[in-house]
This record gives structure tokens, sequence and C-alpha cells, in this order.
């Protein structure tokens, strides 16, 4: 039992040690296999490594050889155009003195011809002193010659023209005075038609003062002084922006408010009841609300456009139309409102269309745009016939409205049976009793033209007519006319109001002259 048990020891010792040795053999072997495969991948990387190395050589050579070919492409062409541009260069310094060569010849030909002529006008001045002193000698000969003929003096021979002349004039002056007796009976006779028609119109005086002015009511009359102001500095701004005459007087909790013209004076009336309602006065804030009283104003001209168009039964009128439409409600003919004329010069056509059998549309809209010049006669130079006849050309209106326009005042021979329905109505319209009053157009006409005057100078920023035309003022621009320059401006204003307008009284030249700077901080 002992021995058997040595034996199976021994027998496992010699497995243990056999098998180690296998395993280290097997190590040994696997060691040395990777050791050739890892030296065999080396070789091959190694070679890889040699082949991409030769390919990048390969190919920055290639790429080297392309650049060097692009960058001998670059400047060979730019070397081409710089030479064309030298000899571009060269062209042109070549013309240049080509030019200038020309103009020394041509200015050493004017040279010689003004030298020439100046001695030419040398002789001329010598020769013409000579016969001047010829002539004179003549003279003296012939006034010699006349004395012994006619055996008068000089002195004698001018008292007897004189005398002669003296009863000439004295015959020319019994004729005059014979015309002037005729003309002064006809003139009475016409001053007598003309006092009957301004009775028939109810009035002109009452009639122009409510055409004329306009009336704000106040709450109080402590008002007053706030519109007026620290040293009137409100008031001030309010007639320098809109261009009307505030008349604050004794009438109780009311201001009057001047001007010829119906727009500057709403927007005057507007701003006034919009700061008397916001209570702050000031310039800044009356610069403000009469900004917001003119926009305000051009909003009701086109809704009194919409108005007229919608009361006419007229549609598809351009809106530029429907606009200046609108602005006939504040342009007066004769003391008539041309917006009120025009429309009912348009149902009296439409009218008399209807009875005709005529298209009363036509009739209709022919009516409503015939006076449609009148909204830009103020801006525009010619008659409102033309200015209307260019206006509906522009916003293409048919050739019978165009032709009734142009045809209703008689301009042109009426060839459509609308155009002589339109030049009825108007005369329909404008001849009833009180419709027209021509001492007002003819006062609007006179505050227009002084307006023009004054705005014709160069330096004149705007001008405004006060006073029933009694004063002018005239906003100047500041960086064109400095103080000094002012008293220059305003004396030439008033010579050419003197040579160019008939006027009563004298008119006052008021230039205002303000600069302003303006700056926020942030």
């Amino acid at each position: 039992m002992g021995s058997l048990g040595v034996t199976i020891a021994l027998c496992l010792v010699s497995f243990i040690v056999g098998g180690a040795i296998a395993a280290f053999i097997a190590f040994r072997q696997g060691e040395k296999y990777r050791q050739k495969t890892a030296e065999a991948a080396i070789g091959s990387a190694e070679k890889e490594a040699e082949r991409i190395v030769a390919e990048a050589e390969k190919n920055a050579e290639y790429l080297k050889k392309e650049k060097l070919v692009e960058a001998n492409d670059q400047i060979h062409k730019q070397r081409q155009e710089a030479e064309k541009e030298i000899k571009e260069r060269r062209g042109e310094v070549s013309r240049q003195e080509r030019r200038l060569n020309q103009k020394e010849e041509s200015l050493d030909r004017k040279m010689t011809s003004l030298e020439r002529k100046e001695d030419s006008l040398q002789s001329k001045l010598k020769n013409a002193d000579d016969k001047i002193a010829e002539a004179e000698r003549l003279k003296n000969s012939q006034l010699e010659v006349l004395e012994k003929i006619s055996q008068f003096t000089v002195d004698q021979a001018k008292e007897y023209l004189l005398n002669s002349l003296e009863a000439e004039l004295t015959h020319e002056k019994a004729v005059r005075i014979t015309a002037y007796e005729t003309q002064l009976k006809d003139d009475c006779e016409n001053l007598a038609r003309q006092y009957i028609s301004l009775a028939i119109a109810r009035c002109a005086a009452d009639q122009v003062s409510e055409t004329a002015v306009s009336v704000v009511n106040l709450p109080n009359d402590d008002m007053k002084g706030r519109i007026i102001g620290r040293e009137g500095r409100n008031i001030r701004a309010i007639e320098t922006l809109t261009g009307v005459d505030l008349i604050i007087d004794d009438t109780p909790e009311a201001i009057t408010i001047s001007c010829f013209d119906q727009v500057r004076r709403e927007i005057a009336r507007i701003a006034l009841e919009k700061l008397i309602s916001d209570g702050r006065i000031h310039p800044t804030r009356i610069e403000e609300m009469v900004d917001k009283a003119r926009r305000e104003v051009e909003h009701k001209i086109k809704q009194e456009g919409e108005r007229a168009i919608l009361e006419t039964n007229v549609h598809g009128i351009n809106h530029e139309l429907v606009k200046l439409i609108g602005r006939l409600k504040f342009r007066t003919s004769y003391r008539q409102n041309v917006l009120n004329h025009s429309i009912e010069v348009a149902h009296l056509a439409g009218m008399m269309a209807s009875e005709l059998g005529v298209d009363a549309n036509l009739a209709r809209r022919a009516g409503l745009l015939h006076d449609i010049g009148k909204a830009l006669s103020y801006e525009i130079e010619g008659s409102h016939v033309q200015i209307g006849v260019d206006v509906c050309k522009k916003y293409k209106e048919s050739p019978d409205i165009i032709h009734a326009i142009e045809a209703h005042h008689g301009d042109v021979e009426t060839r459509t049976v609308v155009a002589a329905l339109v030049q009825a109505a108007d005369a329909i319209s404008a001849a009833r009793p009180g419709a027209r009053s021509e001492n007002y157009e003819n006062y609007i006409k006179r505050l227009e033209k002084l307006e023009e005057i004054c705005t014709s100078f160069d330096g004149v920023e705007k001008s405004y007519a006060i006073q029933a035309g009694r004063e002018v003022r005239i906003i100047i621009q500041p960086e064109k006319i400095n103080d000094e320059k002012m008293v220059i401006v305003a004396r030439e204003i008033a010579k050419k109001i003197e040579n160019e307008m008939n006027y009563p009284g004298q008119i006052k030249i008021n230039l205002i002259r303000e600069s302003r700077v303006v700056e926020y901080a942030k």
C-alpha cells in the first residue's frame, strides 16, 4: 500500500513536469510565431509607409509643377494687362498733348485776331472822333445858315415852337376833356348797375365778413391772456405757423380769426380749439396742434370729395381727383363756393340730360369736374379751364368729359350735347341772384398777387397776407438772409409791390427771421 502510493505520486509528478515542459515549449513557439507575425506586419507597414511617402512626393511634385504653371500664367496675364494699361495711358497722354497743342494754337490765333480787332477798333474810334468833330462843325454851320434864312436866333426859334406847341396842347386838352366826360357818364352807368347787383347780392360787406373770418368760442375771458402768452409769444407763434390774423378784442368769450384763405383759417380754427380743450398753450404745443390740424383738414378734404361723389351719384373717379374735388370746398369763385357750385351744376346738367334722353351719368360727371382746375389754380400757372383739361387727361377721363371742361366757358366750340348742357348749367348756377360777387374775387386775387410777389424773392420761405392786405408777414430763411440783408430785401419787396400792384393806402412789410436748434439728450 505504501509503495503504490509512492508510485502514484511519482506518476503525478512526472505528469505535472511533462505538462509544464509542454506548456513552456508551446509558449516559446507561440512567442516565436507572434514575433514573426509582428515582424511581417512591421515590414508590410514600412512598405506601405514608403509607398505613401513616394506617392505623396509624386503628388507634391505634380502640384508644384501645376502651381508653377499657374503662377507663370498669372504673371504673364498681369504683364499683358500692365502693358495694355501703360499703352492706354501713353495714348491718353498723347491725346492730351495733342489737345493742349491744338488749344495753344487756337489761343494764339484768337490772340492774333483780338490784336487785329483792337487795332481796328482803335482806328474806328479815331475816325469816330473825327466824324463827331466834323458833325459838330456841320451843326454849327447849319445853325448859322438856319438863323440867316429864318431871321430867328436859337432862343427866338424855341419860343416860337413852344407857342405853337401850347396852341396844339390846348386843342388836345379840349378833346381829352370831352372824352373824359363821355367816359365818366359810361362809368356812372356801370357803377349804377354794380350798385344794383350788390344790393341784390344781399350786402356784399356782410358776405365778405362771413367768408373771411371765423369765430372761436372761449370757455372764459382768462383764456385770451393764455392764448396771447407772455410778451405775446403764443399769439405770434400761432399767426406765424398758420398765416392768419388773430383778433382779440372786447368781444366776450370769443376770438376772431381773419384770413382770406379758407384752408389756413380752418387749420387755425381747429388748432385753437384743440389748444383750448387741452389747456397747455406754449410754442412747442402750438406747433404740434397746428400739424395735427393740418392733417385733419387734409382728411376733411378727402371726406368732402367723397361726399360730393355720393351726392351726385358719380362713381369710378380716380382717388386723386376725389382729393381735388374735396379741395374745392375751400375755394370760392366770385364769393360762390366752388364745390357747392360744382354739385349744383352736376345736378342741373343731369336733370336736363334726363329730359333730353342723353346719358345723365356722363352729364353729372362732367358737371362735377368742370371746375376741377380751380383746385390747382393757386399752384399752377394758367386758366382753370386748361388746368382742368390737363388734370383729367392725366387721370384718363373720357374725351367727352375733357371736351365739356374745355368748352364750358366758350373757349372752344361745343361739339357734344353734354358739353352744351354743362355750359348752360354753369351759367344758370352762376346767374341766380346773390350767387356771385366780383368784389370778393378781386379782393382774393389782390391778396394772392401780394403773396406771390413776396414769395418770388430768393431766401423767402413763406409769406402771408393779413389785415385784409394792409400787412404782409414774410418768413425768411436765416441761412440765406442775415440781419443786415433783411433791410435791403424789405426795401426791394416794397418797391416791387409799388410797381406791380394797385392798392389803397399802404402795405406794411413785416420780415421775420428765426434761427432754431433742436437737440435731444439720451
